[in-house]
């Protein structure tokens, strides 16, 4: 019998040494945690996101119940909630940025994400039997963990990488009642299939993610999650107050409850002499155009999005899909939208250039000048 303990403390002690912290039978699969709508947003706050530098985000942002004014540096298109839209679009987010404010149903579907969000919060941290509590008192780093239920009294930090691996359908929750520290440069690995959609981060105090790492999961934290500059999230942003960005980078999980559309393409005409550019969205896809050039044309023929600001010269824009296009035009040059499609055309024109609207199709055309 002592021969056969020894053997066993051996075994945990080679296992503990190389960093990997394995299942053990009695260890009972988790179920992942239900985000409800909130599984619609990529970056959902209660009271605000701001972003500097030049970031990308790939799904749906949204605030709530603070209004459209907490969503600072997007460059919001409509600037303002013009009694009629319920959403803005950004050439930052290839998705659609959502506040309080704006018209219904939005505000009565944030409330609900919003609760849902606090909902998952409460789901994930009641979780109760954790397979491991204070592990590495703390520091994960240098960690392999498996899928299971963790559990700290205090703060977690991330100084170096560290690797979740699993199975494609495999869950993993953390519980943590402190801060959770991501260093610069320190990378969450997913190995072995693991999904960073089945991921769950339950914090009570602040998440920092530091420069140039590179984060894998859904975070849910009590108070505000921060990135700075550089720093990478696949998966999203559930803060019950701020989110903070830096030139970062934010996208929903590929296989996630929220609708991932594909990547944007992001078109900048330059020069007096930049000559036409016509881009074409034809199937779901989103483009951002941005004009400070001669002219541009865009056509939207199936079920994407077109972003426009035009500051240059002409701009003509042709609708004929189910799609969205917006324009923001300032510049002087003529300015011709045609919508004969069934999607949502909005316009925003405050230059002195000519304007020619034509509207034949069956959806919403705004024109609020």
């Amino acid at each position: 019998m002592k021969r056969k303990i020894c053997s066993i403390l051996l075994t945990l002690v080679l296992v503990l040494s190389f960093g990997l912290i394995s299942a053990v039978p009695a260890m009972a699969a988790q179920g992942p945690v239900d985000l409800g709508s909130a599984g619609s947003f990529v970056i959902l706050a209660e009271s605000g996101i701001t972003t500097t530098g030049t970031t990308s985000i790939v799904g749906d942002i949204g605030v709530s119940p603070i209004t459209y004014a907490a969503i600072t540096g997007f460059s919001l298109i409509p600037v303002v909630p013009d009694g009629t839209n319920t959403f803005s679009t950004s050439v930052l987010v290839t998705g659609r940025v959502y506040a309080a404010d704006y018209t219904e149903p939005t505000p009565t579907n944030l409330g609900i994400a919003v609760l849902d969000m606090q909902a998952a919060y409460t789901d994930a941290a009641g979780r109760t039997l954790p397979d491991f509590t204070e592990l590495g008192a703390g520091d994960i780093s240098g960690l392999t963990l498996v899928p299971g239920l963790y559990k700290w009294s205090s703060c977690v930090t991330i100084p170096t990488d560290v690797t979740l691996s699993g199975g494609p359908d495999d869950v993993w929750i953390f519980q943590i009642a402190g801060t959770l520290t991501v260093s610069n440069d320190a990378h969450v690995i997913l190995s072995g299939g693991a999904q960073a959609k089945n991921i769950f981060w339950q914090v009570a105090d602040v998440v920092a993610l530091g420069s140039a790492s590179v984060f894998n999961g859904n975070i849910l934290a009590k108070t505000n999650i921060t990135m700075t500059d550089g720093a990478t999230l696949n998966g999203r942003a559930l803060a019950q107050t701020a989110v903070t960005l830096i030139a970062n980078t934010i996208t929903a999980p590929t296989t996630g409850v929220a609708p991932v559309q594909p990547p944007a393409s992001n078109i900048t005409v330059s020069g007096t002499n930049a000559g036409d550019v016509a881009p074409v969205v034809t199937g779901g896809g989103f483009i951002n155009v941005v004009n400070n050039g001669n002219h541009v044309a865009a056509t939207q023929t199936g079920t994407g999005t077109i972003n426009i600001v035009n500051n240059g010269g002409g701009l003509t824009a042709t609708n004929t899909g189910n799609g969205v296009m917006t324009i923001n035009s300032t510049a002087t040059g003529f300015v011709t939208v045609t919508n004969t499609g069934n999607g949502l055309v909005n316009v925003t024109a405050t230059g002195s250039a000519p304007i020619t609207l034509t509207h034949t199709g069956d959806d919403d055309f705004t024109y609020p000048n």
